[in-house]
């Protein structure tokens, strides 16, 4: 975990099962002590941005829906009243430790056109000249298939690379990439390291998610891949205790380390 050891900026993608309880409602003991921890690397010197999703399956804990509603619409109406707690409670805990806050909500345009991509840059630039922690999520009050990444796993790799950071750490409910389904199979072992997503590594993820996300490993390794074309580590790792970033940092195996491609020199 070499590769992690001497980063100054970092982006956390932190999952929807990761900050939520099977009920829906917000897991408030971990999201405190994410921020904690953040807050503690902030204050060292290491420059922080957060992806975060649970917009709707927040939305949908507090309106007291039975499921995650499946048309369009229904997604929109509960990412408007999850957004808000989100972001009460992330600018709460935050605050407690001193940190101030700043929320992007984005679209797959925001990256894809030139002028845009140029304005969320330097948005994110001026964000950390000010001292804020960036909080990202994906605008899924707007959100239309057109314009949306899917997924935040995908959207946090495209943040570590417009924000050039030295890693992305995707925190998720499994403890990284394992050789097969660990829930299925006694026999499956972890992957601590990934030289190259390869066809192979990609049989390997399984299926899609939990009810109340979008993501799964699948998803996961595609932004491994988007960010290792870019130069940037990523490692898959357990959310369950945030406290475990620490050790990853400081040069510790957590999790499943994804290797970045090494740039060509001109």
């Amino acid at each position: 975990m070499s590769d992690l050891k001497n980063a100054k900026r970092i982006v956390v993608k932190v999952g929807t099962s990761t900050l939520t309880y099977d009920t829906g409602k917000i897991n408030i003991r971990r999201m405190s002590k994410l921020a904690q921890v953040l807050s503690d690397l902030k204050n060292s010197g290491t420059e922080v941005a957060l992806v975060t999703s649970g917009a709707i399956g927040v939305g949908v804990g507090k309106l007291g829906l039975k499921e995650r509603p499946k048309d369009t619409p229904g997604r929109q109406a509960a990412a408007t009243v999850g957004q808000c707690e989100l972001m009460f409670l992330y600018d709460k805990f935050f605050g407690e430790y001193g940190n101030i806050t700043g929320q992007l909500l984005v679209t797959k345009d925001d990256f894809e056109d030139e002028e845009r991509h140029k304005n969320l840059h330097n948005a994110f630039m001026k964000l950390f000249e000010y001292g804020a922690l960036p909080i990202v999520n994906e605008n899924d009050s707007v959100a239309v298939d057109e314009i949306v990444f899917g997924d935040n796993d995908s959207l946090s790799a495209h943040v570590a690379e417009i924000v050039g950071a030295d890693a992305l750490i995707i925190l998720s409910d499994i403890d990284g990439l394992f050789s097969a389904n660990p829930a299925e199979d006694e026999n499956a072992v972890l992957i601590r390291c990934v030289e190259s997503i390869t066809d192979d590594i990609l049989a390997l993820a399984g299926g899609s998610g939990t009810s109340r996300g979008t993501g799964g490993m699948i998803t996961k390794l595609h932004a491994a891949k988007i960010a290792a074309e870019s130069g940037i580590p990523t490692v898959v790792m357990n959310g369950a205790d945030p406290e475990d970033i620490y050790k990853l940092l400081d040069g510790r195996q957590i999790g499943t380390l994804f290797k970045a491609k090494r740039r060509q020199s001109t």
